[in-house]
């Protein structure tokens, strides 16, 4: 790992307009050209069996962070909600976060929200949907499913506010070309169940069969250290524990490797994370 590559280059605001529309179009190309079965089909009824569950809390305090970009943020999860929820994910399809979300704009009712952007944050249509990403991501980490794309920053923003996942466990998203993409590799249809609460963004995949496996998701090597002109970079590896139904550990498998610069001091004593908490 480079940190001077994991620095983002400064770009010109037209070079970045640019950079967005050559990669939106390229992704749009990609949807119509790669031979890719996306997933579309939607039902109310839900499949039989829960394959993981989990929740977040929607009204999260951030540093220097009004709570309107939250109120916001709920609004607009609600909104792809409605696009996702019910989706069945059939053997061979691939689900498209951006695919089936569309792009997020205020004719459809979506509003500012917060935008992660070079290690700072701002305002944005359709802002704050990471967190429903997030939650997909996860959940279908303690699934058979596959996932096949997924982004991460490469700033660390915000200091852990009772974090009970790892570190780097989430999917970040823009529209259309940072999606998060999941392959139905099994021989069972998978579907997405998603809520809101008064509270929790509540997120479910379920499938026609009980599951043959369980997972616990945990981290490696976690680690803070100096970087390059000034700073932290923060570091992980995540990993998950394979279980059969007899709760018996058959695999231990990579998932992916974090790297991202921290945009906070961190504390002299750091916090113990809850490993595998799910």
């Amino acid at each position: 790992m480079n940190p001077i590559q994991l620095r983002p280059k400064q770009r010109s605001k037209y070079r970045i307009m640019l950079g967005k529309k050559y990669f939106t179009t390229k992704r749009h190309l990609e949807w119509i050209f790669s031979g890719k079965k996306f997933a579309n089909k939607k039902q109310a009824e839900l499949l039989r069996y829960s394959a993981f569950t989990h929740e977040t809390i929607l009204m999260r305090q951030l540093k220097d962070v009004d709570l309107w970009f939250q109120r916001n943020k709920i609004t607009n999860i609600r909104i792809a909600i409605n696009k996702l929820n019910g989706l069945i994910i059939r053997p061979g399809e691939t689900f498209s976060y951006w695919k089936t979300i569309g792009k997020p704009s205020r004719k459809d009712g979506y509003v500012d929200g917060m935008v992660l952007f070079y290690g700072n944050f701002m305002k944005g249509v359709g802002g704050g949907l990471c967190q429903l990403s997030n939650l997909i991501y996860w959940t279908t980490l303690h699934t058979s499913l596959t996932v096949t794309e997924r982004h991460r920053h490469s700033f660390d923003v915000f200091p852990d506010s009772s974090r009970t996942q790892p570190f780097g466990s989430g999917a970040t998203c823009s529209y259309n070309y940072l999606d998060l993409q999941i392959k139905n590799e099994t021989n069972e249809p998978f579907q997405l169940h998603l809520y809101l609460t008064d509270t929790h963004l509540v997120g479910e995949w379920r499938t026609t069969i009980e599951p043959l496996f369980s997972y616990t998701v945990y981290e490696k090597e976690h680690a803070i250290t100096p970087a390059y002109l000034g700073g932290y970079i923060r570091h992980n590896v995540i990993y998950r524990k394979k279980y059969n139904r007899l709760n018996i550990q058959i695999a231990d498998e990579y998932i992916v490797e974090n790297h991202a610069i921290m945009m906070y001091e961190p504390l002299l004593e750091t916090t113990e994370y809850k490993k595998g908490a799910h």
